[in-house]
């Protein structure tokens, strides 16, 4: 075990000893009906308390990106941290851990035991819906990455959740597609994602996924029993992704936590098939006995010392926010143009509607709900001088759909304070009791709708910013009245025609009304909804908005082109949308949405001076790239996106970011792409070559190159890499350690990420073309020097063949700065 990744404990070895047969001894005193009652949760977000044993309940909490609690209610706010992708496009492990431990902050703020996050499948398809709360496409950094989360989540004393276990690559038919993998792969990859965060950081819960894996859905599936619970050693709770138990088989299987409760497919059931002999009592006890254990080390079972009884120093989760959007933003153009200088500027033009209307977190059960963002627009004006001219304009239209009123435009007519106000109606139409909010995008999953509420009815007015006409509307899924005025516009249900959760909760379907009005009208906005006599999973969202409607999208174009014209630098922040990317459904196509890259050719064609900014949590295809001076990546970047922006475009800190994931030219050339199953199957027929390998394997056929390759990112500096040094001949089995001298060559400090991959053209077996073995950062001020040391873990020189296998002979280690590279090459023996 990695020491610097392991929490403290503080208990020696014959206490822990000690600690744990008496959990085993505490399980055993449960009644049966007890032990199977603790398997399913108590409710959607906790397990079961049984106050007589001093067990508290434990409670989980959606990340992977901000820690949301059982609500999302924004009065509940949640530090919102970049995206996973952005986590990933950091390649420093200690980024991760800091990532992690305000995550372990914000749950303890909540009273959350655990957090369920990181998300480490891999980047399979660029299509895949949820890529940008996954890491990225290769297994050893995202083994890596995803370690370093899990130890700072713990290092606070709660429990990280690595997920979806197993081969969970896309949302297309997510809850009944079977996944099918060679075992060479699944070892080789999609497991080895996982390793590091089970066996390094010693992750307390591990999420089984919707999908089926060969043929067996996950809750079943013996890939719990091995590698998992016996080569890996995990001794925490296999928790099922929600409604993931799909029968009382899953209890024969590792599954120990059945989520939601408190009905679900165990229960009765599972009593039931103990009781006949289907399922043995010793299954049920070993699942008690990890659960009991997992609340020993959360501080929710009396008479137990929590793990970690030493908290580390409090991290600022707002400047961890910012600067994980720093060093995650890659730069992949820059023609001289960047850092602006602030002072030689008089007017800027800051363009495009993810510019004003920012995209800073995916879409699914990744949302929270921060007390705040910073847009690019935001952080560009408060970054420049007084005297600078900042220009919008919005250019092409993003954001499909209504979007949430900003805040600053509602009143609450009944408390005569800012905001929304909400009263829940039982069925005779009297109060049962009401609150005031302070959004117009409202989501109960689980906890908030008070017993007996047969109706919810919303009363805000809202204020309009500019003339004009105006698409007011509501988005819901059932039976809703919408008041605008004191005329009611719509009185009927709306229908969901996607049945997909995360569409219906973040991109509902909508009635939309046109209203004129004079700049800073008010309008008074109600609406009542009738709630859902039944429902498996209690939850119900409502979103009041507006939709952006454009009526001339050439007219924007043109708007946008006169405001660079007129400005000595154009930035243009293009981008995609909650329609786009989240969870529940899979990408169509990797277009920006609208009139986006006409909108950057034209701007580009009026001013040579242009920046473009990218707003998308995962690849999407720019045709503009050489086009325009300078490109910057900044994925969905968090609360602090656009102070982050604003930080790396006018110098204050450098883009520290490489690329997690290759960006391709054109959708056709893509080598592994479809996430659509076929008769109910994804066939992984690619085997290991998947990424930046499959890209590889493809160009070495003669086939198309990426755009962008894995590892790729610029800085403000430049660097010279030395002769690197490693062993020449190894024992197979050892680890190898790299030494490459780094020097900062530029005027300016920055940081350069070391990358090593190996080879092996003459291999016995089929191979990547190359792969990555290891990497490490270093941070240098001009002229500085550091021998930058990078560990090979034995097992990047094996293979998999019913058994971890080592191929002896010459290997060739190549050091450089990406898949793509120049290579600096070294040949080392494996005997």
């Amino acid at each position: 075990m990695n020491p610097s990744l392991s929490p403290a404990v503080t208990s020696p070895q014959a206490g822990a000893n000690d600690a744990e047969a008496r959990i085993r001894e505490l399980a055993r005193s449960l009644t049966l009906e007890q032990q199977v009652q603790l398997l399913t949760g108590a409710d959607v977000w906790s397990t079961h308390a049984i106050p007589e044993i001093g067990l508290s309940r434990v409670v989980m909490s959606d990340g992977p990106a901000g820690v949301r609690g059982e609500d999302f209610d924004e009065r509940h706010d949640s530090v919102s941290l970049p995206s996973s992708s952005a986590l990933s496009a950091t390649w420093s492990v200690e980024t991760a851990r800091r990532y992690g431990q305000v995550l372990g902050q914000e749950a303890r703020r909540k009273g959350v035991h655990a957090v369920l996050g990181p998300t480490i499948n891999l980047h399979r398809s660029p299509l895949g819906g949820r890529h940008f709360e996954c890491m990225s496409e290769d297994p050893r950094l995202t083994a890596t990455m995803a370690a370093g989360y899990v130890a700072g989540v713990q290092s606070m004393g709660v429990g990280a959740t690595p997920k979806h276990y197993l081969a969970n690559e896309a949302e297309t038919e997510r809850f009944t597609a079977d996944s099918v993998v060679d075992e060479r792969p699944l070892r080789e990859l999609y497991l080895a994602a996982f390793e590091d965060a089970i066996t390094e950081a010693r992750a307390w819960l591990v999420m089984s996924s919707y999908n089926s894996i060969n043929g067996t859905t996950a809750s079943e599936n013996k890939l719990l029993e091995t590698p998992l619970s016996t080569e890996w050693g995990f001794d925490g709770v296999v928790v099922s992704d929600w409604t993931g138990v799909r029968s009382v088989e899953a209890a024969n299987a590792r599954q120990d936590l059945e989520m939601p409760g408190p009905v679900g497919h165990w229960g009765p059931k599972l009593l039931a098939a103990v009781n006949d002999g289907r399922v043995t009592r010793e299954a049920i006890l070993e699942k008690v006995t990890r659960i009991l254990r997992l609340a020993a080390r959360v501080g929710s079972l009396e008479g137990f010392q929590p793990a970690v009884t030493e908290l580390p120093t409090q991290l600022d989760g707002a400047a961890v926010a910012r600067e994980v959007a720093v060093r995650g933003a890659v730069l992949v153009r820059n023609n001289g143009i960047l850092p602006l200088d602030a002072k030689a500027l008089s007017r800027v033009a800051v363009i495009g509607h993810n510019a004003d209307e920012a995209r800073t977190q995916g879409g699914g059960s990744a949302t929270v709900m921060p007390k705040y963002t910073v847009s690019p627009l935001d952080g560009l004006r408060k970054a420049l001088p007084d005297d600078v001219t900042v220009t919008y304009a919005r250019g092409a239209k993003v954001a499909e759909g209504i979007q949430p009123f900003p805040r600053a435009s509602l009143h609450n007519p009944v408390s005569d304070v800012p905001g929304i106000r909400v009263t829940f109606l039982a069925e005779d139409g009297t109060e049962i009791s009401g609150e005031d909010r302070l959004a117009s995008h409202l989501i109960w999953f689980g906890i908030g709708i008070p017993d007996g509420a047969a109706s919810i009815r919303m009363e805000t007015v809202w204020t309009a910013e500019t003339a004009g006409v105006h698409h007011l509307g509501v988005g819901t899924v059932g039976r809703i009245s919408f008041v605008l005025d004191g005329t009611e516009v719509f009185n009927d249900d709306i229908k969901d025609e996607t049945e997909v959760l995360g569409a219906a909760l973040f991109d509902p379907p909508k009635t939309v009304h046109a209203v004129e009005t004079t700049a800073d009208q008010t309008v008074r906005i109600e609406a009542e909804y009738q709630l859902p006599k039944e429902q498996v999973i209690p939850f119900t969202a409502i979103l009041l908005g507006e939709e952006t409607v454009v009526a001339d999208p050439q007219a924007e174009i043109d708007a946008a082109v006169d405001a660079a014209r007129n400005s000595e630098v154009a930035v243009v922040v293009v981008g995609t949308n909650a329609a786009i990317e989240s969870e529940g459904f899979d990408r169509k196509d990797l277009d920006l949405p609208g009139y986006q890259n006409q909108l950057v050719e034209a701007v580009a064609g009026a001013n040579p001076r242009t920046v473009v900014v990218v707003n998308s949590g995962s690849p999407v295809l720019m045709p503009w790239l050489d086009k325009v001076d300078a490109v910057l990546l900044g994925w969905f970047g968090g609360q602090e996106f656009g102070s982050a922006i604003a930080d790396i475009l006018l110098g204050a800190e450098e883009p520290g970011g490489r690329l997690p994931t290759t960006w391709p030219a054109a959708l056709e050339d893509v080598p592994v792409l479809n996430t659509t199953p076929v008769d109910g199957k994804v066939i992984y027929s690619e085997g290991i070559h998947i990424g930046y390998r499959a890209w590889l394997k493809q160009q070495a056929e003669g086939g198309a190159a990426p755009a962008l390759p894995f590892g790729y990112g610029l800085g403000y500096t430049t660097f010279e890499l030395g002769k690197a040094h490693a062993p020449q001949v190894v024992a197979a089995g050892n680890d190898v350690v790299v030494h490459v001298p780094v020097r900062n060559t530029g005027t300016r400090t920055g940081r350069e990420v070391v990358q090593v991959y190996l080879d092996r053209a003459d291999s016995a077996v089929e191979r990547p073309v190359r792969w990555l073995a290891g990497y490490a950062g270093t941070h240098l001020a001009p002229a500085g020097t550091e021998s930058v040391e990078i560990r090979i873990p034995a097992m990047a020189f094996a293979y998999y063949d019913g058994g971890w296998q080592f191929e002896q002979g010459t290997f060739r280690l190549l050091v450089g700065r990406h898949a793509s590279d120049d290579f600096q090459a070294l040949d080392i023996e494996l005997r």
